[in-house]
């Protein structure tokens, strides 16, 4: 069982080290980003996998945020090229990371790409990306690929989110019905189809832009995920900085995953958009320790708390010396700490009442 199946199943938090394409198409610095998220606390280190060929149409434009990277005039299929790992690096990659102790996972941009994690390197959990929402053949692809799938819901609506899943699950449930959008809708509107997505999909939320504007992230929208489809939810952050991974994990967050660089300033389309070393570090403290206040949902004193309770409450105290038979009185009888005698919401049952003996000034009423 990976690292990550354990984690949803003792509901531990699962951090994602997102490498990405951030080793520049350089074998040797993929590795050390291997080492950087071990080094960091990680529990997974992420690559992304895919085939320039199957995945980008030739003349297609780079984005706003890639312009700057590489030549003026390339493409983004040009651009693509130079990031692309091999096979064989894909399997050295995966044996270095079982090797250092960190999960292994990357996110097939093409079917080809999902078919040789799955199948070839043998992959039970799969990263798609906030593309695949309306990538009909890789979601079905990667349904049908037995793999537990983490899917990212940038770019999407939450209609798009729900179709999705309904080819997901169409998917899993290896239907003998033919694809179609009515097929998908059943299969997804089942029970089965409704279990087997509980069981093996976590959604991240996501917001794509590199880097997100705090402002549009929108980090409501995580529970927004939970209530409206009943299966784990996650963050996949964008943005600089570490607020909003932490701030994800308050809200319930069950996987973060945040782009990582050795160094901010190497040329490429993510090290901008990515942590530092140092920072990746720092989140990972982060998130353990929020992870931690968490704590139980149980409302009670705490071991922590005991000692505090005598010193901070009160007790029935007489505000001046009371004989034996006095009557307690709002003038004679008050609450002052500490508070090891009678508890002052019982105030009101002892007005009216006579003293047993005497009580001298100060001194705690039973």
């Amino acid at each position: 069982m990976s690292g990550f199946l354990s984690a949803i199943e003792s509901q531990r938090v699962y951090i994602i080290a997102e490498a990405g394409v951030n080793h520049n198409g350089d074998i040797k610095l993929a590795l050390e980003l291997v080492d950087a998220a071990v080094a960091a606390g990680a529990d997974g280190v992420k690559f992304q996998t895919f085939s320039v060929e199957q995945l980008v149409a030739a003349g297609t434009p780079k984005a706003n945020y890639q312009n700057g990277v590489g030549q003026p005039a390339e493409s983004q299929a040009q651009m693509l090229e130079k990031l692309a790992l091999s096979e064989s690096e894909h399997r050295q990659l995966q044996k270095y990371c079982l090797k250092q102790g960190i999960d292994f996972l990357s996110t097939p941009f093409d079917c080809g790409s999902l078919k040789f994690l799955v199948n070839d390197l043998g992959l039970d959990v799969i990263k798609l990306s906030s593309g695949a929402i309306t990538h009909g053949p890789l979601l079905l692809a990667a349904g049908e690929s037995g793999a537990n799938i983490i899917l990212s819901t940038g770019l999407s609506s939450l209609g798009e989110v729900e179709q999705a899943l309904m080819i997901l699950s169409y998917g899993m449930l290896n239907s003998s019905v033919a694809p179609s959008l009515s097929a998908f809708a059943s299969a997804y509107h089942s029970k089965p189809g409704h279990k087997i997505l509980q069981e093996r999909v976590t959604l991240l939320h996501c917001t794509s832009q590199y880097p997100a504007p705090i402002a549009d992230l929108n980090l409501r929208a995580i529970t927004t995920l939970k209530d409206s489809f009943a299966i784990n939810v996650g963050f996949s952050d964008h943005s600089k900085g570490i607020i909003a991974p932490l701030a994800a994990v308050a809200s319930g967050a069950v996987v973060v995953e945040k782009h990582f660089t050795l160094d901010c300033n190497m040329t490429g389309p993510d090290h901008k958009a990515s942590l530092s070393v140092d920072e990746l570090a720092e989140m990972v403290r982060g998130v353990r320790d929020v992870e931690l206040a968490l704590g139980s949902a149980e409302k009670s004193c705490t071991v922590s708390e005991e000692e505090n309770r005598v010193v901070v409450r009160g007790s029935l105290t007489a505000l001046v010396d009371i004989p034996a038979g006095e009557v307690f009185t709002e003038k004679n009888m008050g609450v002052k700490r500490p508070g090891r005698g009678v508890s002052p919401v019982n105030y009101w049952a002892w007005l009216g009442k006579r003293a047993g003996r005497d009580f001298l000034k100060d001194e705690a009423i039973e």
